[in-house]
């Protein structure tokens, strides 16, 4: 029997999602609970890889297991033995072929960026204070949906089959209390892609390039070309959506 784990972690205390010897990571912390409530070793399956210090808003996975599991009372108790930053917001039963990773048709990210000195969000959002072209970034943006070679945002020897990603939103957009929030949606992101797009937006923002210079770093397929990542602190992966 197969089942989806849905879940949200602080990622500042992690080395990423990935499992890793000798290394605090999101997927090893719950597995070896995991592993511990079944009673034998279990293995989890994410939807994707998050870097270190990148967080999880909504994220999901899956385990197998040989007997039933009543999955209310899995939930409660992993929530139990997890540490504060990981929690489980539910496990529920799939059919035996669905794939946390393989069958996520669309992937949202979702970036915080701050211009003032806000206490509780310095762990959660990326503290810029220069003022920013918003309506610029938003329109520089928005060529990402008509490219899908993002060659300069992908990190190098990173072992992609492809580049190919299929971008249907990118948008800038200001919140109450002043925060920039910036949502990305796509069928697939490649490693460090996001903040590595942030990163150069918030150059647009600031006017180091115009529109019209973002979207020749994309058509140059040259990650020299692209600005540094943003923090990995205001990153986060929002949501992940399946073929109902």
């Amino acid at each position: 029997m197969r089942y989806f784990i849905e879940l949200q972690y602080d990622g500042a205390a992690y080395f990423g999602w990935q499992r890793q010897p000798d290394t605090a990571t999101v997927q090893g912390t719950i597995e070896e609970r995991l592993s511990m409530l079944l009673r034998r070793p279990t293995e989890i399956v994410g939807a994707g890889r998050t870097d270190t210090g990148v967080n999880a808003s909504f994220y999901t996975a899956h385990f197998d297991s040989d007997t039933a599991i009543d999955c209310s009372q899995l939930a409660y108790k992993l929530n139990k033995v997890l540490p504060a930053d990981i929690a489980i917001l539910r496990i529920y039963e799939v059919e035996a072929t669905k794939h946390a990773r393989f069958d996520a048709r669309l992937r949202e990210y979702t970036y915080f960026l701050t211009s003032r000195k806000q206490p509780f969000r310095r762990y959660s959002a990326w503290h810029f204070a220069v003022e920013l072209d918003v309506e610029a970034m938003n329109r520089a943006a928005a060529t990402l949906l008509v490219h899908d070679d993002f060659t300069s945002f992908a990190k190098l020897n990173s072992n992609n089959k492809t580049n190919i990603c299929h971008i249907s939103h990118a948008k800038w957009s200001v919140e109450e209390d002043g925060t920039l929030r910036f949502t990305i949606r796509a069928d697939r992101f490649l490693r460090n892609m996001v903040r590595a797009i942030v990163g150069t937006l918030v150059d647009v923002g600031r006017g180091r390039y115009s529109v019209e210079e973002f979207e020749d770093i994309i058509l140059s397929r040259d990650l020299s070309r692209s600005s540094a990542g943003a923090p990995a602190c205001g990153l986060f992966l929002s949501d992940v959506k399946y073929d109902k």
